[in-house]
């Protein structure tokens, strides 16, 4: 790290960039980029999928460093050759795949790579200064508990901890709130502006634009590696941001129509599933999928929505229960079975789960189809089928910044979802299960995903809608089920819903107790 003495001109800012670029196998993602964060501050950096926004951070807080341009933290040109450096001089970064040992406690957590941290580690007093630190900022933790058993929200919480225990002056935070609940964004926003109010700097990813408002005093927006503008943020409507981001007006779609659904297609009785640690998350739920509509699963994170997936497709066998697919029992069947009895699957993990991130994209779009034409005759694969089907797709489906030969994984979240759903859709599937589909995405790739959901619905697909999104959730489902500690505790037709009553049911009040 190298620094020189800044102007007095230059010291309000925390951090300024000038003329940042960096390319990645040729392609630009930050292009002649310049942005300013001002001390006690909470500016948003807005963007689609790949416009440049966790490179960026990524250089700020050192884990890549720029192909050309400049870095100024507090008006001294600075130069990080690692995060390490970063975390030095004030800067750290929040990623959306936590950094964190799973078997080690909280405050071990906050141990590793501390300056402080000698030889010998006094766990009282760790654990001591964690609580404090936590309940400071609002953010209770147990500094005790391992971080295996702690939920999604809570783990971020101790990323969070981590950097005001190194007292850190700013703060990034890349899509914070895409694993929080309402009520935990809700805190996260009371804290963030606790740290701008004590002079500290936050830089604020995301996608929701809701978001933005609520929380933000400023906002940059990037499209295709540039920065496109900057605005105070009271000045700035949901629609502005939207139509600097995507380049166009923009309308999120909905369910407009309330046309009859036709035979069940995903019949579910009294099903139990078993979570990773052998216990019962999933305690006999029942309920149907009827062909022609979108049946939505609402519920907090942690409550057997993906134990319920991982059961309804065969990548997890029930213990008790049934599941039919059209008259096709396939309870205890294989997943390749699951896929000719007509179940296609988008779960909420794109890399781990729905794609492999060493595989080209056209290799991906044909992993479920290989063993049919055109991809195979016989035993051997048509190495053209999969250039010129996989060319097919990514065209009709809008998968953007493939290139020949590259694995998937260097797809932006947006496009590597628009792959996923293209590969399950093109299965002609009679159920679609959709988990999350527009979690972490902008809006222009949320408008593709609801538009192609919507499509499915209109096709006759039977389509099972799991999400934590309330507004996606009303917008798209004709019917809502609520799931709270493995069980259905309430069902209703959309018209008859509304985020208060949806609240109490997910907090497990169930629809008989309601006053």
């Amino acid at each position: 790290m190298t620094t020189d003495a800044p102007t007095d001109a230059e010291t309000d800012l925390a951090v300024e960039l000038r003329n940042v670029d960096k390319a990645f196998y040729g392609v630009k993602a930050n292009d002649n980029v310049n942005f300013r964060l001002a001390r006690g501050e909470v500016h948003a950096l807005l963007g689609e999928n790949g416009a440049g926004k966790s490179t960026l951070c990524s250089i700020l807080a050192g884990l890549y460093r720029p192909d050309a341009g400049e870095m100024f933290l507090n008006g001294a040109p600075t130069v990080f050759k690692s995060p390490k450096d970063a975390l030095a001089s004030g800067v750290g970064m929040i990623y959306q795949h936590f950094r964190l040992v799973p078997n080690l406690t909280v405050a071990e957590n906050f141990a590793l790579g501390h300056p402080s941290t000698g030889i010998r580690l006094d766990q009282k007093k760790l654990q001591e200064e964690a609580a404090e630190l936590g309940d400071r900022y609002g953010l209770p933790i147990d500094p005790s508990a391992r971080i295996w058993q702690l939920s999604v929200g809570e783990q971020q919480r101790v990323e969070i901890l981590k950097l005001l225990y190194r007292n850190v002056d700013v703060l990034i935070l890349d899509e914070p709130t895409a694993v929080l609940t309402p009520q935990e964004s809700k805190q996260l926003f009371k804290t963030m502006r606790q740290m701008a109010d004590e002079g500290r700097s936050v830089i604020f990813v995301s996608h929701k634009l809701r978001e933005v408002k609520e929380v933000s005093d400023s906002v940059t927006v990037l499209r295709h590696g540039r920065n496109v503008g900057g605005v105070a943020t009271a000045d700035a409507e949901a629609e502005d941001l939207a139509r600097m981001m995507v380049g166009r007006d923009l309308v999120l779609p909905a369910r407009t129509d309330t046309t009859q659904p036709g035979s069940v297609v995903l019949a579910v009785t009294d099903l139990r599933v078993e979570g990773d640690r052998g216990l019962e998350v999933v305690s006999g739920v029942s309920f149907e999928v009827r062909a022609g509509e979108i049946v939505g699963i609402a519920g907090v994170s942690g409550n057997g929505q993906r134990e319920l997936a991982l059961g309804l497709n065969g990548l997890r066998t029930p213990t008790a229960g049934r599941v039919f697919i059209t008259n096709f029992d396939v309870t205890k069947a294989s997943v390749l079975a699951h896929i000719y009895a007509g179940m296609s699957y988008v779960p909420q993990n794109r890399l781990g789960v729905g794609l492999a991130p060493g595989l080209t994209t056209e290799e991906n779009l044909a992993l479920k189809a290989f063993r049919q034409p055109p991809y195979s005759r016989g035993r051997r694969l048509v190495p053209s089928a999969f250039r010129s089907e996989g060319a097919r797709q990514i065209e009709q489906y809008d998968v953007r910044g493939v290139r020949p030969g590259l694995p998937i994984r260097l797809l932006s979240g947006g496009n590597l979802q628009k792959a996923l759903i293209a590969r399950e859709i093109e299965m002609g599937p009679k159920v679609l299960i959709l988990h999350s589909p527009t979690r972490g995405l902008d809006v222009g790739a949320t408008q593709t995903v609801r538009q192609l959901a919507l499509a499915e619905r209109a096709r006759g697909v039977g389509v099972l809608l799991i999400s934590e999104d309330l507004d996606e959730l009303l917008a798209l489902s004709d019917r809502l089920l609520v799931m709270y500690e493995g069980e259905i505790v309430g069902q209703m037709n959309t018209e008859d819903a509304t985020a208060e009553r949806l609240g109490l049911l997910m907090a497990g009040k169930r629809q008989g107790e309601q006053t």
